[in-house]
């Protein structure tokens, strides 16, 4: 009785004290939650930050779950069998494609891109990205047998019309390895667009076309322009460079089956309007560009896009085998759209040049080629058609499943499961809002489209709401970005609540904002799902070069070339200090430009610094060392005006050798001790 006394007790003053103290815990927590959010109706649940803002441990484990993220796959010859590259599960899934079922998986390196197979199918190539190779699969017995090393980021993969060679094409490093398949030796690299992904033979295997998504290194503000890079399979030399004026982020390409035109997915950005052009239409069109294959031939672009509704965020094409229709996903919107191709060589035969010139930003035209919007899941990748051309297959990227598509009557039949979790996480619900249009007007693009791989698109654009020119910014990555607040270049957003929240809808999307699910989704996603790739260019192995070394003796310096102490906030490390290069605070460093308001500018942070030129918050220093040398003369963006030329190339090195958080965290507890 004594026991039951004393807990009630105990029970009595828990609640007095509840009484009195919760009250003000309250009023702390809706401070605390609308200082966060910058909303004052944020739903109150501590549970949507601090359970599904974790990004290891036990929690991550519990509120996370392991998807496959199908991305890019390929059919057998008899029909019978799809190969998927799970690009999240580091898997190859061996698909029955009557029976519908996974019937194998075969482990493979780390964020697997693209697959295909030899004449015979025998074997397999499927490509790693972030682990500088391509693997060798014995589809015999659905194992690894090889190993080929690559440049960084290997993405597309091909064969000779010989398949003596392999062709991979490096996305990191701007290349082509091209690969003895007798000797396992990469013979040599022919250097590509920016950040090329893609690539397709030609039907008589005589060249291939391989596709860039980064625009070329032009003059500052100058219309941006992609390579479409064509080699020669004969001789294995870039044979010509095609410039696609006006678009980016040419992701894959095809050809019709007679080899006369090649058709080619692309968006078409206004990103030097502000924009406030959004809910006027046309900030970002989508739609594909055909090249004429022969001397002299035309290169054309179309939008697929209709008046009241775009189709974000084309990806993949495939042309059936009759070469009457052509099939492109268009990932932000979660459609595949039917192009008759018949109805296109109408258009591009019987209309001016210049009239053509005009209906690359036309939205009148699509109703003319396109027959059919097939509605497929969440973010549709890669394509693959039957041989036969009765089905296309559809990596629903974010859903883990493969869409069937019956060509004659033009409709989802049936899909396939790969076995992925059956429940949507808050992240991967994040990382669906993150990558669909759903939420800008009229659907016009995602935030995949400024931050494909969830890095920048190498793009500035004019945020001003109203004047033309004025504070121009650049794109930043959206990688490891979760000790790195505030965002935006002037640090105004103190969180990523409010960057993609009230602020993300009113200057950009033009449209209502997140609910608060999504939005707690969404930055749930930012905050614990983006990881950078491992610098395999600079760093691989974590261990510095000795001119890196000399450039990190620069980058932490105390002192000037002639004994002079450097001012503490003019050094390098203060400001960007490790793990993170960023100490998070506003600074004057001189490079105002004359259209721009008199701001501050948030220290960014330089993980993987590398990958995300142009620089500086306007994109006017195409190279690091253009930081400087153009831009940096007045001391006050560190002090290197007394530094040679090869000492600056030592501190540039050293930059281009930074790597994610995680790992310069180990270096920093591995000196430790």
């Amino acid at each position: 009785m004594k026991k039951l006394y004393i807990f009630l007790a105990f029970f009595a003053i828990l609640i007095i004290a509840g009484a009195f103290y919760l009250p003000k815990a309250h009023k702390w927590a809706r401070a605390h939650v609308n200082y966060i959010t910058n909303t004052e109706d944020h739903p109150l649940l501590c549970t949507r930050c601090h359970l599904y803002q974790t990004s290891s441990g036990m929690v991550y484990n519990m509120v996370n779950a392991d998807y496959y993220s199908p991305f890019n796959l390929v059919g057998t010859k008899d029909g019978s069998k799809l190969y998927v590259v799970a690009e999240e599960g580091n898997y190859l899934l061996v698909v029955d494609a009557k029976k519908g079922k996974v019937t194998d998986k075969i482990k493979v390196g780390e964020r697997p891109h693209s697959v295909v197979l030899n004449k015979d199918e025998t074997l397999a190539y499927v490509s790693n990205q972030w682990a500088e190779c391509v693997f060798v699969i014995d589809l015999k017995n659905n194992r690894v047998i090889d190993t080929l090393k690559t440049g960084d980021g290997p993405a597309g993969v091909a064969l000779s019309a010989d398949n003596h060679y392999l062709y991979a094409v490096n996305s990191y490093t701007s290349n082509l390895s091209v690969i003895d398949l007798k000797t396992r030796d990469e013979i040599k690299r022919l250097d590509l667009g920016n950040n090329p992904t893609g690539i397709q033979p030609s039907p008589d295997g005589s060249q291939l076309l391989i596709t860039s998504r980064r625009s070329q290194s032009l003059p500052y503000d100058d219309t941006l322009s992609c390579e479409m890079t064509v080699i020669d399979d004969k001789t294995q030399k870039v044979s010509n460079r095609l410039h696609i004026k006006d678009a980016y982020l040419m992701e894959n390409v095809a050809f019709t089956p007679q080899g006369d035109l090649a058709f080619f997915p692309l968006i078409r950005p206004k990103n030097n309007v502000p924009t406030l052009q959004v809910d006027r239409g046309w900030m970002m069109t989508n739609g594909f560009g055909i090249i004429e294959m022969k001397n002299g031939g035309r290169i054309i672009e179309l939008l697929m896009d209709e008046p009241n509704q775009y189709f974000a965020d084309p990806f993949d094409i495939v042309i059936t085998p009759d070469g009457k229709e052509a099939f492109i996903s268009s990932s932000g919107v979660d459609y595949v759209s039917v192009i008759n191709i018949d109805s296109v060589r109408n258009i591009i035969s019987h209309t001016p040049d210049e009239v053509l010139n005009a209906y690359s930003d036309y939205l009148g035209l699509a109703d003319r080629f396109v027959i059919r919007r097939i509605k497929t899941g969440p973010n549709p990748k890669g394509l693959t058609i039957s041989p036969d051309g009765s089905k296309v297959y559809v990596a629903e990227h974010l859903n883990d499943r493969i869409a069937v598509i019956d060509t004659k009557n033009l409709e989802v039949e049936r899909t396939i499961s790969l076995g992925g979790p059956k429940r949507v996480t808050v992240p991967r619900r994040g990382r669906q809002v993150l990558n669909s249009a759903g939420g800008t007007f009229q659907t016009q693009y995602s935030c995949y489209t400024c931050h494909p791989d969830v890095n920048e698109d190498g793009l500035c654009y004019n945020m001003a709401s109203k004047d033309m020119g004025r504070n121009v910014t650049n794109t930043q990555s959206l990688r490891d970005i979760f000790h790195t607040s505030p965002f935006k270049w002037n640090g105004k957003n103190q969180t990523a609540y409010k960057q993609d929240g009230m602020r993300f809808s009113t200057v950009l999307t033009r449209n209502e904002a997140f609910n608060y699910d999504d939005l707690d989704a969404i930055v749930a996603y930012i905050y614990t799902g983006i990881k950078y790739p491992p610098n395999l260019q600079f760093n691989p192995h974590g261990e510095l070069t000795e001119m890196q070394k000399k450039g990190k003796a620069i980058f932490e310096r105390t002192h000037m070339t002639n004994g002079t102490e450097i001012p503490e906030a003019n050094r390098c490390v203060t400001c960007h200090p490790a793990p993170y290069y960023t100490n998070r605070k506003p600074f004057y460093v001189g490079t105002l430009a004359r259209t721009d308001d008199s701001i501050l500018f948030d220290t960014p942070h330089l993980n993987n610094i590398y990958a995300t030129s142009p620089y500086l918050h306007d994109g006017r220093a195409k190279t690091l060392e253009e930081i400087w040398t153009l831009y940096g003369k007045t001391e006050k963006h560190g002090a290197v005006n007394d530094l040679t030329k090869m000492e600056l190339n030592y501190l540039v090195e050293y930059l281009k050798s930074l790597r994610a958080p995680e790992y310069e965290k180990a270096d920093m507890e591995r000196n430790k001790k």
